[in-house]
């Protein structure tokens, strides 16, 4: 048989494999999308910014599409309107979750409440967690600790402001992030930069973040799941186990403390009353995990919104002068910011909702699964189907954004618009039931953060780097990330 049958043969069975794709696609009344390769599906469409890939194919395609990545059917929504069906209208049917390979390291995602399904389990974590940590009175009680991070942040730009050496935005927020986390529940600093056993706990978070960002087979194609090709689930197991071991050594120290001379009355202690309480609600495992959860999830997300907020106000000198003014008129020019001051500096509130607008901290959301066939306006979402949410394009989706591109945090000033999952045309956080829990500690933290760096000094780019020429590129992973680090100048007003 020569080379021009054989070639001929694979060209015809690939037509034909397409050609069955779409009658199976038409027959099942899946979503539209782009017809799939054998084997790989539409996986080589994705790129290395699959927001950005699937926000161009849904232009095509329309504002709610299927794909197939690997063996994976996968329905992508990228419009607000298309949001709001599958996370308001039909929130409970969309409401499991897609569990990346990496989570089964210790087996996470039987334990954590971003990953557990909605059930009696779920709902008494979420409760705990909404009640203990995020709730209004618990969030005042400990704002001191917040206040006395964000001054260790300002003391650590100052010195650079001494010795004109610019500041890695990204990663002092990361650190003030951990820290903040870390005294809300343990009540100590597990981030000292001099301390070597800090730097290492600093550095797991960091890993746990990298290795979890990354694009894993196994997530694609599951029979692989046994083989690991790539080590993500054997590194982040390593990962895990580390940060476990020094919680059970926390919780350890923490129980002495408690019968030898009383709690501290943070997080840990009042998850250990609820233990002791209800043990079946929540036990010392579930403590360990959801710790570990706050840890992931709540320092690169927080960090990288500071740092996208900062390289905005560089990159549009005339809105971070507006800020400043707006800060200098209500605070007093270099005086510190309490939370109490952040209900009177709407238009800061509007840069941090500008900033979450064009850089959602999570472009995908969480992913989420179905459980059983659902019809969403007309099309059927078969079962075990993966949904990704497109928030990075719904907040830049041109029928709703006037300019929608352009950093104008005006556009809020007079705007009802909101982030806490009421408008979906802005969904940073999500919504419905698995709307993020920590969003009352970020719409806090964030404006803090960024006010108190703009109010303490004014900035510059690094080596004469011109607002115009900073690179605003994005790295995609479990965050949106900075490709290329902000690296700032503080400056004496």
């Amino acid at each position: 048989m020569d080379y021009l049958t054989i070639t001929l043969g694979l060209l015809f069975a690939l037509t034909f494999y397409q050609g069955l794709s779409y009658l199976s696609r038409r027959s099942k009344k899946l979503p539209p999308g782009p017809a799939p390769l054998p084997i790989i599906g539409n996986l080589h469409m994705l790129g290395d910014q699959p927001h950005k890939s699937l926000a161009k194919l849904s232009k095509k395609h329309g504002p709610i599409m299927s794909l197939k990545l690997g063996q994976i059917t996968t329905v992508v929504v990228s419009s607000s309107g298309m949001a709001k069906e599958v996370l308001q209208k039909h929130d409970l049917a969309f409401s499991s979750r897609s569990i990346p390979n990496a989570l089964h390291a210790h087996n996470q995602y039987q334990f954590s409440v971003v990953w557990l399904p909605v059930a009696s389990r779920w709902r008494s974590l979420r409760k705990t967690l909404n009640s203990n940590i995020f709730s209004g009175n618990r969030l005042d009680a400990n704002q001191h600790l917040r206040s006395r991070k964000v001054e260790e942040l300002i003391a650590y730009c100052r010195k650079n402001c001494q010795t004109g050496e610019a500041v890695d935005v990204g990663r002092a927020a990361f650190r003030t992030s951990l820290n903040l986390l870390s005294n809300l529940i343990f009540s100590k600093d597990l981030t000292d930069p001099y301390s070597d056993s800090a730097k290492e706990f600093k550095d797991l978070v960091w890993n746990i973040m990298v290795e979890a960002g990354k694009p894993n087979l196994v997530d694609y194609f599951p029979v692989l799941e046994k083989v690991d090709p790539q080590g993500i689930r054997r590194r982040m197991t390593v990962h895990f186990g580390k940060v476990l071991k020094l919680f059970d050594g926390l919780v350890n120290e923490r129980l002495e403390q408690r019968r030898s001379r009383g709690g501290k009355n943070d997080v840990l202690d009042v998850l250990l009353t609820n233990s002791e309480e209800n043990p079946e609600e929540i036990d010392r495992t579930h403590i360990e995990r959801m710790c570990l959860d706050l840890f992931v999830a709540g320092t690169d997300t927080t960090s990288s919104t500071l740092e996208w907020a900062m390289a905005e106000m560089l990159k549009n000198p005339d809105k971070m002068k507006k800020t400043q003014a707006e800060l200098a008129e209500v605070i007093g020019r270099g005086k510190a910011i309490e939370e109490s001051d952040l209900p009177r500096l709407p238009y800061l509130r509007c840069v941090v909702k500008e900033t979450l607008r064009i850089h959602p901290p999570v472009p995908f959301l969480i992913p989420r699964r179905v459980e059983q066939d659902v019809e969403v306006c007309g099309y059927k979402v078969p079962k075990g189907s993966q949904v990704l949410v497109n928030a990075w394009t719904i907040g830049r989706d041109e029928a709703v954004w006037e300019d929608a591109l352009a950093f104008k945090p005006e556009r809020f000033l007079e705007s009802e618009l909101d982030i806490r999952g009421r408008d979906f045309e802005l969904i940073p956080f999500g919504a419905g039931r698995r709307i993020c829990p920590g969003l009352p500690l970020a719409l806090r933290t964030v404006p803090l953060m960024v006010g108190s760096l703009l109010n303490s000094f004014n900035w510059k780019l690094e080596g004469g780097i011109t607002p115009k020429d900073l690179d605003m590129e994005e790295k995609f992973g479990i965050t949106l990330q900075k490709a290329h680090p902000l690296r700032a100048v503080p400056i004496p007003f």
